[in-house]
């Protein structure tokens, strides 16, 4: 059923349930997954002075990943990294587009049922929504 299934990672804490989850999911399905890291830019992406920062935030995500793609590995998920920049909810759509993703999943912190449409702003929310394909929130 999911052939190619797509995690944005922000490298919080609740990133990982979400990629033992789509690991736990490829593995089942014989899929693949790519994990995908999207950077906002605060300089429009204009070349100058930002250039060396963004840089260091490029590493430092790619080492990042790393770290996430093992749980791919040791279940023997074919499984690879991107990193983008841009808005994150434009790019997670374009490259789930782009790509044929299948599924989508990712994490996505816990609302007060109370206060629900606070959670309207959020990524997942608007990824929820945009999507045309099927997206799994892990709490």
């Amino acid at each position: 059923m999911f052939r190619r299934i797509l995690v944005p990672v922000d490298f919080t804490p609740r990133n990982r349930r979400a990629v033992g989850v789509a690991a736990r999911l490829a593995a089942t399905a014989g899929a693949e997954a790519t994990l995908l890291h999207v950077i906002e830019r605060i300089d429009g992406g204009a070349p100058g002075g930002l250039a060396g920062f963004y840089r260091k935030l490029e590493r430092s995500a790619r080492r990042n990943m790393e770290d996430l793609l093992s749980e791919f590995q040791k279940r023997g998920v074919s499984a690879s990294a991107e990193v983008l920049y841009g808005g994150r909810v434009n790019e997670i759509i374009r490259f789930a587009e782009q790509k044929r993703i299948d599924l989508i999943v990712m994490s996505s912190h816990k609302l007060p049922l109370r206060h629900g449409a606070e959670g309207w702003g959020t990524i997942s929310h608007k990824i929820g929504i945009l999507s045309r394909c099927p997206v799994l929130l892990v709490k």
